[in-house]
């Protein structure tokens, strides 16, 4: 491909990511605010928090004629603040060749990087054709009309192995996970997110499952780096994903650890107190406060008016809970 057509492709992928870098407060077009006042009057479902499709929770007080200068402007400081959304680009640099029994493929090595600061954690994964052809076979089910007009790259018979067809295809793939990104009804879906997580989630939970807690905080730590960045939108979706880190930073006696990450939990969880990890995770962190010499009395508190609040049914333990998680 000459430089020209490589200018060409980069500038496809500026158009179709949308641009949500910034929120300006002053000048909000009218499809854009209505979408936030739909968001903040969003009604969140208690008892199924992790289906509901959630909206940025944090809240800000409204201005006022009797603030001061000094107040107002602090006020949009923190108003477009809040208001910045996290934006990713995804870049396809190199691919490599597996060879098994009876089986040849090509494995696509996507960077995921967020934009608007300097991002030291970037996510690195890889996924084949089939994964990709997968994602879009069921896209199209759910967002047909959002999607149809998107050209995917077509099986070939022969010279899928040849430098020209791979090198066009990762830049069809790049410029393909650009758009889907684009679409917010798209990026915040659980098929979308499930493609770039769901196959090193398996397998961290099947590490954790097997007591292999080292190699399953390995994983679990590069995922939910990327996990936070998707999900935004609802952070109470990261839950699961914190607790399995608790329990392998307690399996692997590393209290400190586990009580930080389940302190993260918590805050995702402080408007979802019926969700199914609450009190399991509340239990966990009394005992680890008291193994760390914190206060658990206020846990303690927590726990006894959650339990008041439910019906008297066999509650999981933590760990119960997390080896329950991505099995097929």
């Amino acid at each position: 491909m000459d430089r020209d057509q490589h200018h060409t492709a980069e500038g496809g992928q500026r158009e179709w990511v949308t641009d949500i870098s910034t929120c300006s407060a002053a000048a909000q077009s009218d499809e854009e605010q209505n979408e936030t006042e739909a968001e903040i009057s969003f009604q969140v479902n208690n008892d199924n928090p992790e289906t509901a499709a959630l909206s940025d929770t944090s809240k800000s007080p409204s201005p006022s004629s009797s603030m001061t200068t000094k107040q107002l402007q602090d006020y949009w400081r923190n108003e477009k603040r809040r208001c910045r959304q996290v934006k990713l680009l995804f870049e396809i640099p190199s691919t490599r060749i597996v060879e098994q029994y009876l089986s040849k493929y090509v494995l696509y090595k996507i960077i995921i990087i967020q934009t608007g600061s300097f991002d030291g954690n970037k996510s690195v994964i890889e996924r084949r054709y089939s994964d990709f052809e997968k994602l879009h076979k069921n896209l199209l089910k759910d967002f047909n009309e959002e999607i149809e007009d998107v050209t995917f790259p077509k099986k070939c018979l022969t010279g899928n192995f040849t430098e020209e067809m791979i090198t066009e295809r990762k830049l069809a793939f790049r410029d393909y996970l650009g758009f889907l990104y684009s679409i917010k009804c798209v990026r915040r879906s659980k098929k979308f997110i499930d493609f770039l997580i769901r196959p090193e989630m398996e397998e961290a939970y099947g590490c954790l499952r097997g007591g292999q807690y080292t190699k399953a905080l390995e994983i679990l730590v590069q995922v939910i780096a990327l996990q936070e960045k998707l999900t935004k939108h609802s952070p109470v979706l990261i839950v699961p994903t914190l607790c399995a880190l608790v329990v392998c930073h307690k399996d692997l006696e590393n209290p400190a650890s586990a009580y930080e990450y389940g302190e993260k939990a918590l805050l995702c969880l402080q408007i979802h107190g019926g969700h199914r990890y609450y009190v399991p995770l509340l239990e966990t962190m009394i005992t680890l406060a008291y193994e760390l010499g914190k206060d658990f009395l206020s846990l303690q508190e927590k726990l006894e008016e959650s339990k008041a609040k439910r019906d008297q049914i066999k509650v999981f333990t933590l760990k119960e809970l997390a080896v329950r998680e991505y099995i097929q």
